[in-house]
């Protein structure tokens, strides 16, 4: 048995049925299905902390296969069942879970405001950037806010450098000299700094200032 975690990801119970895992005799959540032409059944359980445990079974003789797990075992054979095996964990995963980057409390919260108000969930765009995420409008599909994971230095903020969350938002180019402080609200981060700014979500801004900050900046993606 192997246990799998995708990192930054939230199982979704409700599409687990939806894709085929039904609940076994201890209540737990499982899915069947066999891989190499029938060759191999692959079981997979899941965890209350939503990590699964894999079991791969040779249908022939009843055993448990593992060299697929092995970094030292070699061959096509053992490459291709690896492949199969890997393929179905991120089907599972593409269909299953949903992203969860954004953890803290302050992010949390702005999310499920910005969902209330607006009903857009935040996009993961770059498979390469899977800690930055945009919120856009559903009638224009442009961009009213992005999420963006970056290091302290790149916003020139002071003492050691360390991991932190922005918010972008759109501004009137004359409102951005009032807005910027240098502390809280930063010149816009990878955007035209022109037409955005970013606020550091530290726990600082107040919600309520920050939604109405989203409020106007919704309103200038029209």
């Amino acid at each position: 048995m192997a246990r799998v975690r995708f990192e930054n990801k939230r199982v979704n119970m409700s599409k687990l049925s939806q894709f085929g895992f039904e609940p076994n005799q201890n209540g737990q959540y499982q899915f069947r299905i066999l891989i190499m032409q029938g060759q191999f059944e692959m079981i997979i359980e899941l965890n209350t902390d939503g990590s699964l445990n894999t079991t791969l079974t040779d249908t022939t003789t009843s055993e448990v296969y593992v060299l697929h797990l092995t970094s030292q075992a070699h061959g096509q054979f053992v490459g291709q069942v690896a492949q199969a095996y890997q393929d179905v964990l991120y089907n599972i995963e593409q269909h299953c879970y949903d992203n969860d980057v954004f953890q803290s409390t302050p992010e949390r919260k702005l999310i499920a405001q910005v969902k209330a108000a607006y009903g857009d969930d935040l996009e993961f765009l770059w498979p390469k950037f899977p800690q930055n995420a945009v919120w856009r409008r559903s009638d224009t599909h442009k961009w009213y806010g992005a999420l963006l994971t970056v290091t302290s230095d790149k916003l020139a903020l002071p003492g050691a450098t360390h991991v932190v969350t922005v918010l972008d938002l759109r501004a009137r180019p004359e409102d951005l000299s009032m807005l910027i402080d240098g502390q809280h609200y930063l010149p816009g981060y990878h955007m035209n700094k022109k037409h955005w700014y970013s606020i550091l979500l530290d726990d600082v801004v107040p919600l309520a200032t920050i939604m109405d900050d989203v409020k106007v900046s919704y309103m200038l993606a029209k």
